[in-house]
Formats: structure tokens, C-alpha cells, sequence
């Protein structure tokens, strides 16, 4: 998707993405290893019931959803940063997940006119429509490209 087709209110669906148990037990052990993303049988007895995803990892899911769905061919080249993240319910093996991304805002740079700048919120949802992550980003994007 090209910057110049972004709209204030527009929503942009992501995915489905199927999260495998396996995935989660390979990020986790990477990079959030704490026991209830790494200990199947030690999670099943804690607090959530059963193994959860890094919240983290749920993050790397949205990214690759919004690339998928949005940034693979556009002119975007990076955020400066997100707002509020937010991991609001667990996401669970096998969950289905799908990302709407809403635009807040699209605008040129008003120091630099080759800068396009989509502030938008993304929100994660599962098979039963709960919202799993919510978060606020900013994308830049190379108008000098366009």
C-alpha cells in the first residue's frame, strides 16, 4: 500500500495467522524465557492455565500481519517509536489471530517534504473477538520514493 492511500478511519484488516504451540516454546526460549511461554506442564498449573505467548512474540506476530497486509510494498522505512502497548488477553496455541489497523492520521512532514507520517492504532484480536494487543505506532514513510 502506497502512502498517498492512507486515510484518516480507514481500516485495514491483517492475517489470519494460526499460532503453533511450537513457536511459542521457540521464541520464548530465545527470548522471554520465563516458565509459563517455556514449562507446558508447569503452566498448565499456574495462573493462566495453560502455556501463553510472549507478549513480545504476539508483537512480532502484529509486525508481520501489518508487513503481509500493508508495508511490503510501500514506501515505508521505520518508526520512530509506539505509544501504549497493551497485551490484554493471553494468546493461547492455536489461536487465530487477526490485526486491524486503524489510521489516525496521515500526514507530510512539515520540516521535511520528502517524510510521510501514518500514526495509527493496531489492535489483535482472536477467534473469539477479543482484543488480545492493542497498540499506538507511527510509521515514516519516503516520499522521494513515490
Amino acid at each position: 500500500m502506497k502512502f498517498a492511500e492512507f486515510r484518516q478511519g480507514m481500516v485495514i484488516k491483517g492475517g489470519p495467522m494460526v499460532v503453533k504451540e511450537d513457536e511459542i516454546l521457540e521464541f520464548a526460549r530465545r527470548y522471554d524465557p520465563q516458565w509459563f511461554h517455556t514449562d507446558v506442564q508447569r503452566a498448565a498449573e499456574g495462573r493462566w492455565g495453560g502455556l501463553i505467548a510472549s507478549g513480545w512474540h504476539t508483537c512480532a506476530m502484529a509486525m508481520r500481519m501489518a508487513v503481509d497486509a500493508v508495508l511490503h510494498d510501500s514506501e515505508s522505512f521505520g518508526s520512530p517509536g509506539l505509544g501504549e502497548v497493551r497485551w490484554r488477553v493471553p494468546v493461547r496455541p492455536n489461536d487465530t489471530l487477526t490485526l486491524h489497523m486503524r489510521v489516525q492520521g496521515a500526514r507530510s512532514s512539515s520540516s521535511r517534504e520528502d517524510l510521510g507520517i501514518v500514526t495509527w492504532v493496531w489492535v489483535v484480536y482472536n477467534q473469539h473477538d477479543e482484543a488480545v494487543l492493542e497498540l499506538d505506532a507511527t510509521s515514516l514513510f519516503d516520499l522521494s520514493e513515490a
